[in-house]
């Protein structure tokens, strides 16, 4: 009975894909190719905003619940999947959610009313989830432990790459073709991307679709909502996510703007920032396995703080540096409380992680619009007051002592 059983174990572990297989080289390209098409669709609005506005006759805080819509929606959608996704098929699942929010990208070119796009942005970011909810948890299923690793780089830097290029793409198409056609466009590029998708993503072959016990998924939430290390790091992830979109909201708005009046080319390269955040998540990667987590953390606040003062400045070359310092230190943030939460979650980690993205989305979509009203009301200087200020809160709350009641 125990040579049987030793048996399927061997042959199960033949069967997932290894480095040298094409299944794993599919596998690797698809799965690129997903991270790729969300992360462009969720934040094409972002560098839009200041045509959207002018083309709706609306205010900034307004016309940013573009962004704030999707990410609401993918909140939701996350939420929504935390309790579904065992129960679909892992490869049905992805491609639906590609297919169907391509659509509604392109369909997006079309909406003559603002609260309308709004909607739609709610419901593609609730769609968009179901790719990112079991990414991951595919990768672990259908791929060899030594290449796992491998497998999932190339997920993030397709979310990486997918959330700069998309708005480096919109930036420069907006100023060209306009907003209308710039969406879709990249609409229709993510169609491709879905299509060859579903033509070479391999099937599962060790997840089966199976009932879910919501009775314990709710008390695992519940558990993890009461306890104040995991709560702390939920609002840090709030805070933090919040901020870091706010500024990209906006910053296109104050670059448009006297003293600096840059041209759309050169604000599109702006974006490519974001490969900072690569960076920040290796170095705190490697940092986290030599010193103590929590101080890597408060240290990666503290950068971001001092970059987002720094954006007060009128010279160019000070913006750059303190967006520079902020987008580094934000994926440093960001890499190492999801690994705070994921190692003191005990059990239920899938759970844990969950209620993070629930509340990381939520930041970017109800701190990155509310800013915006600030901004509209006030001016730029007090509106990077206000995010130093919730700054400074997270790193409040990434010390140990600090209760929350």
């Amino acid at each position: 009975m125990g040579s049987i059983s030793s048996s399927v174990i061997i042959s199960d572990i033949d069967h997932k894909a290894d480095k040298k297989s094409r299944r794993f080289r599919n596998i690797q390209l698809t799965i690129f190719l997903s991270g790729l098409s969300v992360f462009a669709q969720l934040y094409l609005f972002q560098p839009l905003l200041p045509t959207v506005a002018k083309d709706f006759k609306t205010s900034i805080g307004d016309s940013s619940w573009l962004v704030s819509s999707s990410t609401l929606g993918m909140a939701l959608g996350l939420f929504f999947f935390a309790f579904q996704s065992d129960s679909f098929s892992r490869k049905k699942q992805m491609l639906f959610a590609l297919l169907t929010s391509s659509c509604l990208t392109i369909a997006s070119a079309w909406i003559e009313s603002l609260p309308l796009l709004i909607a739609m942005g709610v419901v593609k970011g609730f769609v968009i989830a179901g790719v990112s909810a079991v990414a991951l948890a595919y990768i672990t299923e259908e791929v060899q432990a030594s290449v796992i690793g491998l497998a999932i780089s190339m997920y993030l830097n397709g979310n990486t790459i997918g959330g700069m290029s998309g708005r480096m793409i919109a930036t420069v198409l907006d100023g060209e073709i306009g907003w209308r056609n710039t969406v879709m466009i990249i609409g229709l590029g993510s169609l491709i991307l879905a299509l060859i998708f579903w033509k070479y993503f391999p099937d599962s072959r060790f997840h089966q679709p199976q009932k879910i016990d919501f009775t314990l998924k709710v008390k695992q939430m519940r558990n993890f909502a009461s306890d104040p290390y995991m709560l702390r790091l939920y609002f840090v992830a709030f805070l933090s996510m919040g901020t870091f979109v706010s500024i990209y909201n906006y910053l296109t708005f104050r670059l448009e703007s006297p003293p600096f009046s840059m041209n759309h080319l050169f604000i599109a390269f702006i974006f490519l920032m974001y490969t900072l955040g690569v960076v920040g998540t290796t170095i705190v990667g490697r940092l986290s396995e030599r010193m103590e987590q929590r101080r890597i953390l408060q240290v990666c606040i503290v950068l971001m703080l001092i970059g987002v003062l720094l954006l007060l400045s009128q010279r160019l070359f000070i913006v750059m540096i303190g967006l520079a310092l902020l987008t580094l230190s934000f994926f440093g943030a960001h890499t190492m409380a999801s690994k705070m939460v994921a190692l003191h979650a005990q059990e239920a980690k899938s759970t844990a992680t969950s209620l993070y993205w629930l509340f990381y989305y939520f930041g970017s979509a109800l701190l990155g619009s509310g800013s915006g009203y600030f901004l509209h009301a006030t001016s730029w200087s007090y509106f990077i007051l206000l995010l130093g200020i919730v700054v400074l809160i997270s790193y409040f709350l990434s010390l140990r002592k600090m209760k929350i009641i």
